[in-house]
């Protein structure tokens, strides 16, 4: 059981974002309808051992079918803006041509939130690969880059007079190292090489991006969502200062510099130099990488506690050239995930981005807690999801503060979904999915969180339960 909230209710700054957000292969269903065909993550459900319970991305919560319910479900929680990415296989099947009843999927669904006074906020990426283009090397080869700007293309030039805010990929870390590196997540491939090709290929993609949809949607705003980690060493030593710099390196900064900075950290390429990261570079990517972006999107669950040495979770493939170090756990709250819990990591975070980039406006564009619940009399009574979301908030507001320019906060998730390697087992959402009858029912944190986009103030005292 998480703490009690704080008290003391807290006002944001008037136009700031609240909504939720999801990802078209956890939530959609429907893997085979309309023309999609598969993605790197239907491949991989289907590998004995790969996820959780045998699950795929079917039923997922059936988003396909019920789009309508769902956007009116979003109004009732009072949401300025929904978070949802599109399915490449579904818009360009293979990585093939455009897929007219795939496009048609998300023109109904903007229509929709418009419609309900809801922004649409795209995100073209969210780890669905096309499974024929990891058939010709995936994110390991340049060439996938390319066929991502294809993609871009077909879906901005169909939506892009409609939405206002796109992000072009979700978690790059992820795509790069649970895919290629570790394995945990699809493809499931273990090469530090390769993860590290990906990681390029993933930003380059990124860089090839941001002209198509400066082109097809002139009057929006566009960037990268990036899932990063305040990373706090273990002890004074100097071994475990380092190892807190390598885990910021891959974690972070990789991914931040050539964004914003231009280059990747020469610390970093050092660090890896043996795998090759530096031969992937030709003269030029990096300004591609560079195009200059309108905001970052920050994806902040928790924060890394950091070893060189001793008891505690190995960093293994998922750090590449680094994956002897060491997570030592704290006496900390954790959630089903055994995720620890802290939300002032969340302040530390963003007063540290906004220190080291400086000028740059920044959205909270995930941010939530797996937690055991179950209807109980029509009810879900998610205590500790509320405390975790008024804690984050609180941070939030903490940042805005300080003078950082963050802009706007979406909740994690939306609604129960397939999460990953985990299935079905472990549920985010603020809205209870039964994956049996599709029914919803709005738990706890979803009626605290409709409180907080309508009033754009945390509750505090006696408000909150």
């Amino acid at each position: 059981m998480q703490s009690e909230p704080a008290t003391g209710a807290l006002e944001f700054p008037p136009g700031f974002t609240w909504g939720a957000a999801t990802a078209a292969f956890q939530v959609e269903g429907c893997t085979t309808a309309d023309g999609r065909t598969a993605s790197i993550w239907d491949t991989f459900c289907r590998e004995p051992g790969r996820v959780l319970g045998g699950h795929t991305g079917d039923p997922g919560a059936d988003h396909y079918r019920r789009v309508a319910e769902d956007v009116a479900l979003m109004r009732s929680l009072n949401l300025g803006a929904y978070r949802f990415s599109v399915s490449w296989p579904r818009v360009r099947p293979d990585g093939g041509d455009l897929n007219p009843a795939g496009i048609g999927f998300y023109d109904r669904l903007v229509d929709h939130l418009l419609d309900n006074g809801i922004t649409p906020v795209a995100t073209l990426y969210h780890w669905d690969l096309p499974q024929a283009l990891e058939d010709r090397g995936g994110w390991a080869h340049r060439d996938t880059a390319a066929r991502f700007a294809e993609y871009a293309e077909t879906a901005t030039a169909v939506l892009g007079d409609r939405v206002s805010m796109w992000t072009t990929l979700n978690e790059p870390w992820c795509s790069a190292f649970l895919g290629y590196g570790s394995g945990t997540h699809a493809p499931g491939r273990s090469d530090p090489s390769a993860a590290l090709a990906a990681a390029h290929h993933l930003l380059l993609a990124h860089g090839l991006a941001m002209p198509v949809i400066r082109a097809n949607a002139r009057d929006a705003v566009a960037g990268i969502t990036v899932n990063l980690f305040p990373v706090l060493p273990a002890s004074d030593s100097a071994a475990d200062a380092d190892a807190a710099r390598r885990v910021d390196g891959l974690q972070n900064r990789l991914f931040l510099d050539p964004v914003l900075r231009g280059a990747y950290p020469a610390d970093v390429l050092d660090d890896v130099r043996h795998l090759g990261l530096a031969g992937c570079v030709r003269p030029g990517d990096e300004e591609v990488i560079a195009a200059p972006v309108d905001f970052v999107g920050v994806n902040f669950y928790r924060d890394h506690h950091v070893a060189a040495a001793g008891a505690g979770e190995r960093a293994g493939g998922a750090w590449p050239g680094s994956e002897d170090l060491v997570f030592p756990p704290r006496d900390l709250p954790v959630t089903a995930l055994g995720w620890e819990v802290r939300p002032e990591g969340l302040t530390e975070l963003l007063v540290g981005l906004d220190r080291d980039y400086p000028g740059t406006a920044w959205y909270i564009t995930e941010n939530g807690a797996a937690y055991d619940d179950e209807p109980v009399g029509g009810e879900v009574d998610d205590h500790d999801r509320v405390s975790y979301l008024d804690g984050h908030v609180r941070a939030a507001h903490a940042a805005v503060t300080a003078g950082v320019d963050l802009r706007g906060y979406f909740a994690w998730s939306l609604l129960d979904n397939f999460e990953w390697a985990e299935g079905y087992a472990q549920r985010f959402g603020i809205v209870h999915v039964d994956y049996a009858t599709q029914v919803r029912t709005v738990k706890r944190s979803g009626r605290w969180y409709a409180k907080v986009a309508a009033d754009n103030r945390v509750p505090g005292g006696a408000e909150v339960w």
